[in-house]
């Protein structure tokens, strides 16, 4: 089955704010933006892939929306958590950070196979 998907926001379109990285709000923007994909691969087979990339953008969020101005990219996120000690906490914006990236590699490369024609994935 072969389906389309056009996002409004992507990764692509994200502009990085020189010396001060990833501008947060875009970024979890694009990540909300994904879901759908991974309903669309399958909400069954998917279901824990989706429940744990959606957590993860939560937790991000969740530290964004504490303070905006002053976290609004990712790397003031995980220096801060780092200058607080709490960067290798359970549940921190880093740890989550870490994951999600984790998710989106690995969807990146299922895609990537599917795409390629891969049958046995």
């Amino acid at each position: 089955q072969y389906f389309l998907l056009v996002l409004d926001t992507r990764f692509s379109d994200i502009e990085l704010r020189e010396e001060e990285g990833i501008p947060t709000e875009e970024f979890l923007e694009s990540c909300y933006a994904i879901v759908p994909v991974l309903d669309k691969l399958g909400p069954t087979v998917f279901a824990p892939v989706k429940m744990d990339f959606v957590g993860n953008i939560k937790k991000i969020n969740q530290k964004f929306i504490t303070n905006k101005e002053e976290f609004d990219t990712l790397q003031k996120i995980v220096l801060h958590e780092v200058n607080t000690g709490v960067a290798q906490v359970r549940n921190s914006a880093t740890e989550a950070l870490l994951w999600l990236k984790r998710g989106l590699k690995f969807l990146k490369g299922f895609l990537t196979e599917v795409k390629n024609g891969e049958k046995n994935i």
